[in-house]
């Protein structure tokens, strides 16, 4: 796991989903993006790297919606797009969001798992700051 710090871009999975984002200039791949989670099916594992770029849709959804997170480097290419994409998320996709933060979290869960093995608490609050960011 190229993971650093239990932040929406502290690992490699999601500060390189963010370069995706410089593709679009709606919401759709940050849609495709929780979809992949939302729709997979609970009694199978959901891969670590799902979850992780769930979590950085979610948290781009955060920031449009002027509630962010830590900006820092590995945030640079979020930020960016989000002041050059002033777009308000519509409701739907900050409920699809916050499912996405469940289903990660919920076993079976690669990401879930990993955490588990290393520190879940820290990372679970990381989680919950952002759905109540979200909510």
């Amino acid at each position: 796991m190229g993971t650093w710090d239990v932040g929406s871009f502290d690992n490699d999975t999601a500060v390189d989903w963010t370069y995706g984002l410089e593709e679009v200039d709606d919401l759709s791949y940050v849609e495709t993006t929780l979809d992949r989670v939302v729709s997979h099916p609970p009694q199978e594992n959901l891969s670590a790297e799902a979850g992780e770029c769930a979590i950085a849709a979610a948290e781009v959804i955060a920031r449009l919606r002027q509630k962010g997170g830590e900006e820092n480097a590995y945030s640079e290419t979020v930020d960016t797009w989000v002041r050059a994409h002033p777009i308000a998320p519509p409701p739907a996709l900050v409920t699809k969001a916050l499912a996405a933060l469940d289903r990660v979290v919920t076993p079976p869960s690669e990401l879930y798992e990993l955490w588990d093995e290393t520190g879940i608490d820290e990372w679970l609050d990381a989680l919950t700051e952002l759905k109540g960011r979200l909510a």
